[in-house]
């Protein structure tokens, strides 16, 4: 599937295809504040639910070759620790490359979204998928905002409630 780093690795860092099996430990994001806000999803439904919600938009794209997320896995711990991965979205009619990523709270301040999103940005470039890639950032994600401007992305534009940001090869 185009655009997966399944199998790939950072110094700290396995990559692989979600499985519904990580729902469990998916779920805790969810308690996180802010987060479905953050994520543009209903903060009015359950952990659970939102959960749910994010578990089909990852399979959807898996299905329709959109990209995707891809498991974080600590390669000494083996734990799930966050999700990320390149997919495509479509901004203002124009399909756009993007690095999303999410990490669990419990793994919050620890390098680990930034390590990915490198991984994902050099990826995308080394296998010519895109000229430039964005990440869509809520504008009151301000840790989500400093990942991006750390992978040597620039604020581009406002859409909405969302800055992208833009980095070119």
């Amino acid at each position: 599937m185009k655009y997966l780093l399944t199998g790939e690795e950072t110094q700290r860092l396995k990559f692989r295809l979600v499985q519904p099996e990580d729902f469990d430990s998916w779920v805790s994001l969810f308690n996180a504040k802010d987060i479905a806000k953050h994520l543009d999803l209903d903060s009015a439904l359950s952990e659970h639910e939102l959960c749910k919600i994010w578990f089909k938009k990852v399979f959807y794209r898996y299905d329709n070759s959109l990209g995707g997320m891809n498991a974080l896995i600590d390669k000494k711990t083996n734990r799930l620790i966050g999700q990320c991965g390149l997919l495509i979205q479509t901004i203002e009619n124009m399909e756009r490359l993007e690095i999303g990523y999410s990490i669990l709270p419990e793994f919050w301040h620890q390098g680990f979204a930034i390590e990915a999103a490198i991984k994902c940005r050099n990826f995308a470039f080394e296998n010519n998928y895109a000229d430039s890639l964005i990440s869509m950032i809520h504008i009151d994600n301000l840790a989500s905002e400093k990942v991006a401007l750390r992978n040597g992305m620039s604020f581009e534009k406002r859409i909405k409630n969302f800055n992208i940001f833009q980095i070119s090869r």
